[in-house]
């Protein structure tokens, strides 16, 4: 039986603590933040649950909470990264977390590579497991990518790519953290191109598609994510010797965002502007709304009136198989925002990051890590894989992979 420490309960966190609370295997689930009422909020609906209150920017206080653990999942914010992290290590547990931390390298990606050499041999040290990058994506979209390589021989390019077509009538750009989207939007993305990582510029060399099942063709552009940095780094081993991996994004978020950041809208810089201080990015900040993550408010948004309730996550690879060239697509199909709601009172954002965190949650439960140390999502193994999508099909979410002969 596992005992499992959740840290920070928002969308992401829990939705992993009511999915856990459904294992046979979990005996007690401790849901911790620093906001009394979202502890109280989430553990008076659990059968399993237990709240308690955390400082994260005291490793102290990580600790207390997570004496006896098995297992700690991180939902907080990116910067307490490295506290969690090392608490983990210190009271001696496996972690998971839903994207890298910004906290251990002023540089994001060295802290990766950080977190795979360093923190990957103290994980091992004690005979631990550390898997990162859990959420839809990365996470479910590097599952998709690593099934992918099974009909591959050798692989030259790969594409991740996310269409977040959901979009209310209201005013309501993004579906997640309004400053972390607009951070992404403004971040410089990194691309693995001819076998190194490389900047390029926000909102730049956009690539077209026209998937079945969408009614228009869709712009796809650059946009800072982890994928191509965890897949780059790991391409020899796990992704067929890719020379070159993109991240390409759009959807509503991005034609929202990217007039903003032409204009200089979304710099953190400060300026003088009729004599006071302002910076343009905490100044359009302000005025977004929250994501929506009450039931009585989602249920409002959508008797309202959609525009579109729509999307894509595809994984497009091209490489050879039997010596000839081949493309391979694995699309991703889940439930959109009616009915991710109708199912789990969710929105289809919070639906989607917070079930594809749970199942990596649910293999810790099941003890499917054969890995010690330190992993992402994009480094399991074909049987591990196989396990997710088996999983994954139980709430709707499936891949639906071709070949296709590029001859």
């Amino acid at each position: 039986m596992k005992k499992i420490l959740i840290l920070g309960v928002g969308a992401q966190g829990s939705t992993v603590a009511q999915r856990m609370d459904e294992e046979e295997n979990v005996s007690e689930i401790i849901c911790a933040d620093a906001d009394p009422a979202a502890v109280d909020n989430l553990v008076k609906i659990l059968k399993k649950g237990k709240g308690k209150l955390v400082d994260a920017s005291d490793i102290d206080s990580i600790k207390e909470a997570a004496e006896g653990v098995d297992l700690i999942v991180n939902g907080l914010p990116l910067k307490f990264g490295k506290n969690v992290l090392e608490a983990a290590l210190e009271v001696k547990c496996d972690y998971q977390d839903f994207a890298a931390t910004e906290s251990i390298h002023k540089n994001w990606v060295e802290g990766i590579k950080i977190m795979y050499d360093v923190y990957g041999k103290r994980f091992s040290d004690i005979g631990k497991t550390a898997v990162i990058a859990t959420g839809s994506a990365p996470g479910l979209i590097c599952v998709a990518a690593r099934h992918t390589m099974k009909y591959l021989d050798t692989c030259d390019t790969i594409y991740t790519i996310v269409y977040e077509g959901v979009e209310a009538k209201r005013f309501l750009p993004f579906w997640w953290s309004p400053v972390t989207a607009l951070s992404d939007m403004a971040g410089t993305p990194i691309a693995y191109e001819n076998g190194e990582l490389i900047e390029g510029e926000p909102f730049s060399r956009p690539i077209y598609r026209k998937y079945d099942y969408l009614d228009k063709e869709i712009r796809f552009v650059e946009h800072d994510h982890d994928e191509p940095v965890h897949m780059g780094l790991n391409a020899k081993e796990f992704f067929k010797g890719a020379k070159n991996i993109y991240f390409k994004y759009a959807g509503a978020g991005v034609a929202f965002a990217e007039p903003l950041y032409r204009a200089g809208l979304l710099s953190k810089d400060t300026e003088t502007i009729d004599g006071k201080e302002i910076s343009p990015f905490n100044l359009v900040l302000k005025h977004i709304p929250p994501a929506p993550k009450y039931h009585d408010e989602i249920k409002e948004i959508i008797e309202e009136g959609l525009v579109s309730d729509t999307g894509a996550m595809v994984v497009e690879a091209t490489g050879t198989k039997d010596g000839k060239p081949v493309r391979v697509e694995t699309h991703v199909f889940a439930p959109g925002l009616a009915e991710s709601f109708n199912r789990a009172g969710l929105t289809a954002e919070m639906y989607l990051t917070g079930q594809g965190g749970a199942l990596f949650t649910k293999m810790f439960v099941e003890d499917k890590y054969t890995q010690k140390g330190l992993i992402s999502s994009d480094m399991l193994t074909f049987d591990q894989v196989d396990y997710y999508r088996q999983c994954a099909e139980e709430l709707d979410i499936t891949m639906d992979t071709k070949v296709i002969d590029l001859n």
